[in-house]
């Protein structure tokens, strides 16, 4: 997992995506943080402004206002970063494509048509899912546990496969586009009935896809209650280990204080054994009569 983990933020790092090193202080790395959702929904506009591009819909103004807030957002987020960072040039080297974009968007914000303005939405595209990745740490977790990366991998192959195969064997499917369609919404049981198969191996084959759907989703159902089940567990786990340092910490004192109390009582006892000793009437031995001295 770990390394896992070091080798994504490699690659981030490499195409100019890196945030916030985890050698910086805790106040950048928690503006980093903090700085996500808001750069998340910048990310979603930024979805918005390429769909209506890409169709032709919206008036120049409202084009030239959303350039200019994209452009003051990720100059805002370069700035706020920069003033809390420990390392500014370390800051910069990791996350490369942020001043790149500022830099390049400045001509196209008054007006000036680039040969590269095309390109500046697509690095925008590609700064959105940077941010994406930046917030998607639990579904990596949870995909990297109980083997579901490679169990999703070879369910979106196999409703690929699918797509190609029902509309080979039924005419009802014009091209694999709606074989895929069909099958994801067969696989996940939701069965829109836009398209149905119209053959008896095209049902059949639908059987068969259904089938697979119920145990695939069954047991991505089962790992993703066993993950939030497992952090259950894990809280509970801290809070008895935590429980149990107490309860150590409690015996060795009262340890202690017994330790101390036996030394007292000992104490006390010869204390006492002395004072009796004290109090007993001395002896006084009699005394030795000399004889009468002779007369000379």
């Amino acid at each position: 997992m770990a390394n896992r983990y070091r080798r994504h933020n490699a690659l981030m790092i490499q195409i100019g995506l890196g945030g916030v090193d985890e050698e910086e202080n805790p106040r950048a790395t928690l503006w980093g943080k903090r700085l996500e959702w808001p750069m998340l929904l910048l990310a979603i506009w930024i979805i918005l402004d390429w769909y209506l591009k890409a169709k032709g819909i919206g008036d120049p103004f409202f084009t030239r206002f959303t350039d200019w807030f994209i452009w003051i957002c990720f100059t805002a987020e370069l700035v706020i970063m920069l003033a809390l960072v420990d390392d500014r040039r370390r800051y910069l080297r990791h996350n490369w494509l942020n001043p790149v974009i500022i830099l390049t968007g400045i001509p196209v914000l008054f007006g000036v048509d680039l040969f590269y303005s095309g390109v500046l939405r697509s690095l925008r595209l590609l700064i959105m899912l940077g941010i994406l990745l930046k917030v998607s740490q639990d579904l990596r977790q949870i995909l990297s546990r109980h083997q579901l990366g490679k169990t999703l991998a070879i369910a979106l192959l196999f409703l690929v496969i699918s797509g190609f195969l029902i509309s080979g064997i039924d005419p009802a499917f014009d091209d694999p586009f709606d074989g895929v369609w069909w099958a994801w919404v067969t696989m996940t049981t939701v069965g829109y009935g836009d398209l149905v198969p119209s053959t008896t191996e095209g049902r059949l084959f639908g059987m068969v896809l259904i089938l697979a759907g119920l145990a695939l989703f069954s047991m991505l159902t089962a790992s993703f209650s066993v993950f939030f089940i497992e952090q259950d567990e894990r809280e509970m786990v801290e809070k008895e280990d935590r429980n149990i340092q107490r309860i150590t910490q409690l015996e060795a004192r009262l340890d202690r204080i017994e330790h101390h109390l036996s030394r007292a009582v000992t104490t006390l006892e010869r204390l006492e054994a002395l004072e009796a000793r004290d109090r007993e009437p001395k002896r006084t031995e009699p005394e030795t009569r000399r004889p009468p001295s002779e007369p000379e």
